[in-house]
C-alpha cells in the first residue's frame, strides 16, 4: 500500500510534458517490435523531451544519452530505409562475435567515462546513472544496425532504469520503462522468429 500511495502521489505531480514523452516513447518501442521505421520519428520526439526532463531532475548522464539517441535515430532512420540503394528495408540479422565484443567494450568504456564525468556533478546516483546510460549506447548502435541482440541490451537497461526513475520521483517514466521491458521481451521473440525465417529462406 505504501508503494501504491507513493505512486499515486507522484502521479498527481507528473507534468503534461512527461506524459507526452512517455506516449511517444511507448509508441516508438512498439514500432520497433513491429520492425516499423516509425520507431525513429516517434523516438526522436521522445528523446528530445527527455533531454530536458532528465537534466531538470539531475539525471545528467541520461540527459546526455537522450541527445545521443537523437543522432543515432537519424542514422538508424537512414540505415533502415537505405538498404544500399534498394527499395526494401535492410533485413534483421544476428551480431557476429566481433560485434558482440565491440558492444561490450562500448558498455565498459562508456560506463567508465560517464562515471568519471558524474564525479564532477551533484548527482546522488552516479553508478546507477552511469550504467543505465552505458548499456543503451550499445543497444542503440545494435538497433540502428538491425541486430536482434539489441533487445537483450534494452531489457537489461530497462530493468535498471525502472527503480531509478521511481527513486527520482518520475513514476510515469518508471512505468514507461517497465512497459518497455515487457515490449522488449516481445520484440526479442518477434525478431528472433523473423530472423529464423530469413535464415531458412536464404
Amino acid at each position: 500500500m505504501e508503494f501504491v500511495d507513493l505512486f499515486l502521489s507522484q502521479f498527481g505531480q507528473t507534468s503534461w510534458l512527461e506524459f507526452v514523452a512517455v506516449f511517444f516513447g511507448l509508441a516508438s518501442v512498439w514500432y520497433s517490435k513491429q520492425e516499423n521505421v516509425l520507431v525513429y520519428p516517434t523516438g526522436i520526439i521522445n528523446v528530445l523531451i527527455f533531454v530536458w526532463i532528465a537534466f531538470q531532475y539531475k539525471i545528467y548522464a541520461d540527459s546526455a544519452i537522450n541527445a545521443y539517441y537523437f543522432f543515432m535515430s537519424i542514422y538508424g532512420w537512414y540505415y533502415w530505409t537505405s538498404s544500399k540503394g534498394k527499395t526494401q528495408q535492410v533485413p534483421i540479422s544476428a551480431s557476429n562475435r566481433l560485434e558482440i565484443i565491440i558492444s561490450l567494450m562500448i558498455v565498459l568504456g562508456a560506463f567508465l567515462i560517464i562515471r568519471f564525468g558524474l564525479s564532477f556533478t551533484d548527482s546522488d546516483i552516479p553508478n546507477l546513472d552511469a550504467i543505465s546510460t552505458a548499456i543503451p549506447i550499445a543497444a542503440m548502435w545494435l538497433m540502428a544496425r538491425k541486430k536482434v541482440e539489441h533487445w537483450i541490451f534494452w531489457i537489461i537497461a530497462n530493468v535498471i532504469a525502472v527503480p531509478l526513475y521511481f527513486y527520482k520521483g518520475l513514476p510515469i517514466t518508471g512505468l514507461q520503462y517497465f512497459i518497455w521491458t515487457i515490449i522488449a521481451f516481445l520484440g526479442w521473440g518477434s525478431w528472433r522468429t523473423k530472423l529464423k525465417r530469413i535464415q531458412e529462406e536464404a
